[in-house]
């Protein structure tokens, strides 16, 4: 995949407002071999898990919470504003925002929305390993 050469700053407040669509993360730019996407989101996303890569999450408006599966039980973690939080590897997520939220994520290129297993893919989610800002 080729490297993404930005030539001036890029607005997170413009990358979030060239698209509307919830569940869908748009590429910003790129570090390494990661992707920073931007997402919007709202309602509930789908418990998954990826197993060779965690992920991180930054909240830029609103408030996120994460739903998680982990070996002493069930717990649910709150991003407010200006929140960040990472989800280690090979533990099963479940995201979701009672208010329209928008976040950043960090991950390896290429990684899917929904991880390497999921529950079923509601209509809502988009099964995506990132858009390009239009």
């Amino acid at each position: 995949m080729a490297h993404t050469e930005h030539t001036a700053p890029i607005s997170l407040e413009q990358a979030l407002a060239s698209f509307t669509e919830q569940w869908s993360p748009r590429i910003v730019t790129t570090v390494n071999d990661y992707d920073v996407r931007v997402a919007k989101v709202e309602g509930e996303h789908l418990w998954h898990v990826h197993e060779n890569t965690d992920e991180f999450f930054l909240v830029v408006t609103g408030e996120l919470h994460i739903g998680l599966r982990e070996p002493a039980g069930e717990r649910t973690v709150v991003l407010p504003r200006g929140s960040v939080f990472t989800v280690p590897r090979g533990t099963e997520h479940k995201p979701y925002a009672r208010v329209p939220t928008e976040i950043m994520l960090f991950e390896p290129t290429g990684t899917l929305t929904v991880g390497d297993r999921h529950e079923e893919v509601p209509e809502h989610v988009d099964v995506t390993t990132g858009h390009a800002l239009r």
